[in-house]
């Protein structure tokens, strides 16, 4: 009888990915996949530790897998695996805890893998395909702990990368989103010891993607706006058809005082001037965020200054995470630790500040040409996300679903904007 596999994943886009090639390399080999009625007899949980909360629902689905799957060999991989190993390993189930990512090729050979996969030919329920090009942090932000479970940094080759994206275009994927767990890092590993001229960094590869044929357009995952370089900023700008023009920038505080005890890099300045040079050079690019709210220390004065820096940027969508101590990073011991009614008075300002930078930007858009990737909604309406990250609806559209079409935007709603065919 064939062996059925069930897999479930938490936590980021590269989480995603990893499992994905898990899963294509055991399907691959003679794995069915179990229908959700019926009992595995493996089971892969792919968890996440920036919160505890990650663990906690880490812990949760583990213990659900093995209830539901009594039977099971359970293998736990993902960064709270690396991080707490033996705690894993004492829960209900597990056969197997996998701590290092780069580990996973071995991982399938130990389950009878014997042709390993160089990358992903497709992601499962996804219309989008993420395309992992970079692994680890080297950074040391102060509230962050996925450096200590991922720490080494290494990047994949351009050709295995290009070879994936010409599988999942050939595969009928729109949309190839490029991530990594420090995107704006992609290539430093190889640019060592080389002059300049010789270096290969995230511009290179994209532009070696947009030679790829095919009916497909790029997006890129979160990266730091400082690392949004000028080379990149040209080749969006030259291939404004081809890539996205959004950009996910990671502002967390606009506080230069704030910003200085999260231990990040860069000023308010230098983040809000980035993004300034970018729409100098791209057509209303549309700029998303994360943004910590109630870090250690952060007075009102603080705050206002990161309300101000959303402002001035203009997102369009932003991420707000209450400041949630993680045990293990210098944050969780600073002192001044924020009140949780202030914390959640902050966040609605921010959420109210964000509503209004949405709606003054959706309005934009308004007579403006956009690109959509269509999807389907609850209502069965042909939907989906624009080139510019937007939620469109286009009401009595029978267009097909995954395709890319082009759409005259008639209307702005509070979270969606309203559009016709073209």
């Amino acid at each position: 009888m064939t062996a059925r596999l069930k897999t479930y994943t938490l936590g980021c886009k590269v989480n995603q990915y990893e499992t994905q090639f898990v899963r294509e390399g055991l399907l691959r080999s003679g794995y069915e996949e179990a229908e959700p009625e019926q009992r595995a007899d493996l089971c892969i949980v792919n968890t996440c530790t920036v919160t505890s909360e990650g663990d906690a629902k880490s812990r949760q689905i583990i213990r659900r897998m093995n209830r539901d799957n009594p039977d099971a060999r359970i293998v736990v991989m993902g960064c709270y695996a690396t991080r707490a190993p033996d705690e894993v390993a004492k829960l209900p189930g597990v056969e197997e805890v996998v701590t290092d990512k780069r580990e996973l090729g071995d991982l399938l050979g130990r389950f009878g893998v014997v042709d390993i996969p160089n990358g992903i030919s497709g992601l499962a329920g996804r219309h989008r395909a993420y395309v992992k090009v970079q692994d680890g942090c080297l950074l040391k932000c102060s509230y962050c702990i996925i450096p200590k479970v991922r720490p080494q940094m290494y990047s994949r080759s351009m050709t295995e990368i290009l070879d994936e994206v010409r599988r999942l275009v050939d595969n009928g994927f729109k949309e190839i989103i490029l991530t990594g767990i420090h995107l704006g890092h992609y290539g430093v590993d190889f640019c060592q010891g080389k002059p300049k001229s010789e270096w290969t960094r995230l511009s290179h590869l994209v532009e070696k993607i947009i030679a790829i044929p095919g009916d497909f357009r790029i997006r890129l995952s979160s990266i730091e706006a400082t690392e949004v370089t000028r080379d990149l900023i040209s080749v969006m700008k030259n291939n404004a058809n081809r890539v996205c023009p959004h950009l996910h920038v990671c502002l967390q505080s606009g506080s230069d005082r704030i910003l200085r005890r999260m231990k990040r890099r860069w000023t308010r300045k230098h983040i809000i001037d980035r993004c300034h040079l970018v729409r100098e050079n791209l057509d209303q690019p549309a700029f998303s965020t994360d943004v910590i709210v109630g870090f250690p220390g952060e007075t009102d004065e603080d705050f206002e200054q990161s309300l101000d820096a959303c402002r001035q940027i203009g997102f369009s969508k932003i991420h707000l995470f209450p400041f949630s101590p993680r045990q293990g990073t210098p944050a969780a011991k600073m002192e001044n630790q924020i009140e949780k009614h202030v914390k959640s008075a902050r966040g609605k300002e921010l959420a109210t500040l964000e509503a209004e930078l949405r709606g003054r930007y959706f309005k934009r858009l308004v007579g403006e040409q956009l690109q959509l990737m269509v999807e389907k909604n609850e209502l069965g309406e042909a939907s989906g996300t624009s080139c510019r990250y937007a939620q469109i609806r286009l009401p009595g559209s029978n267009v097909e679903e995954s395709s890319l079409v082009n759409v005259l935007i008639a209307n702005a709603e509070s979270n969606c904007l309203i559009g016709t065919e073209l």
